[in-house]
């Protein structure tokens, strides 16, 4: 005899949804489902690890579908020849109706809910500053701005050369990727001043690292970012921080500073080189320091290096959707003798 089973699940930050290449399904949402709703209700099944006959997973309506924002942290962190991998998500601080291109139908239904329309659901990151020395290459920068502070008609920029001291300031990035794996020196140090907590180890790994790139010939660090709308001099009161512009290749340019470069760990509040826009309190950037040092283990109080293998971080888009797993258990299944007898 079977007896049925049925438990409801809550789907939180299942679907990641890349909307600059979503899949548009031809499939009406009435009878048919879409395509990502078939493609999900697989993923569902294999992550549950849940197989055999009478396994049906349903309840999907779209209509009840929310979407969210947020980001992603990526990392591969290589230890003694092994590798690490390191997902991070920020939680999602907003939820919406949203008509999302890969749910779409012909008919009304989501417009009449009071769903907001938006074609190309495309997140993107906070501003955020750079400092050289560096590289950046650029994708789908077709119509990045390059404002210095004023606006300068440089063509499409494919890469640009931060020279020492040169510091811009990144918008409307979709994500940031390390473009080579990088060697980073030990111990962790981890000391800091009495009654202000920092984040002394990657402020110390960052200034090795800054160190390096200066005494060499070629950019030590590369970066792939994606999607940027512009890359504006960072603001200041003073006339020489002003950046100039060098068109050294069709497509590629170098922005280099007026003014000499300060040593950023001078300051009160140092800054992790290259992202300059971190300071060495915040909460997320101690809590990175925390996370590696769990990572390291005892290699961490030890001379010598780690390698960062690989290093994303990236805007996402999430949808949030309730769904139901009904499957028939045989008695052999189960221990029924816990339950009374009906």
């Amino acid at each position: 005899m079977a007896a049925p089973s049925r438990f409801a699940v809550i789907l939180f930050a299942l679907l990641t949804i890349g909307a600059a290449n979503a899949v548009i399904s031809s499939e009406s949402l009435n009878p048919s489902s879409p395509k990502a709703i078939s493609d999900l209700r697989e993923a569902i099944v294999k992550g549950l690890g849940i197989q055999g006959e009478g396994l049906e997973v349903s309840g999907f309506d779209v209509r009840d579908a929310l979407v969210g924002h947020s980001v992603a942290y990526e990392f591969d962190i290589e230890v003694d020849n092994k590798v690490v991998p390191v997902k991070l998500l920020e939680d999602v601080s907003r939820w919406d109706f949203v008509d999302l291109p890969i749910f779409r139908s012909d008919e009304k239904g989501l417009a009449e809910r009071g769903r907001r329309s938006d074609s190309r659901v495309q997140p993107e990151l906070s501003p955020f500053q750079l400092a050289g020395p560096m590289e950046l290459w650029i994708q789908d920068g077709d119509d990045m701005r390059l404002s210095l502070p004023h606006d300068v008609e440089a063509g499409k920029v494919k890469k640009v050369l931060l020279s020492d001291g040169a510091v811009v300031t990144v918008k409307g990035a979709r994500s940031v990727s390390l473009r080579h794996p990088l060697d980073l020196p030990l111990p962790l140090n981890r000391t800091h001043p009495k009654n202000r907590p920092m984040a002394t180890g990657l402020l110390t790994i960052a200034e090795a690292l800054r160190n390096a790139a200066h005494s060499n010939e070629k950019p030590l660090l590369s970066l792939h970012i994606v999607g940027p709308t512009s890359l504006t001099s960072s603001p200041s009161m003073s006339p020489n921080d002003k950046l100039k512009l060098k068109r050294l290749a069709p497509g590629l340019v170098e922005l280099s500073s007026r003014s000499v470069p300060e040593d950023v760990q001078v300051s009160q509040n140092p800054t992790l080189w290259p992202l300059t826009s971190l300071n060495g309190s915040d909460l997320n950037l101690r809590g990175f320091e925390e996370l590696l040092a769990s990572v390291l283990g005892k290699k961490g109080q030890e001379e010598g290096s780690f390698r960062l293998v690989r290093a994303e971080v990236a805007a996402r888009t999430y949808v949030k959707m309730g769904f139901a797993v009904e499957r028939s258990l045989l008695d052999q299944e189960v221990d029924w003798s816990g339950f009374p007898e009906w």
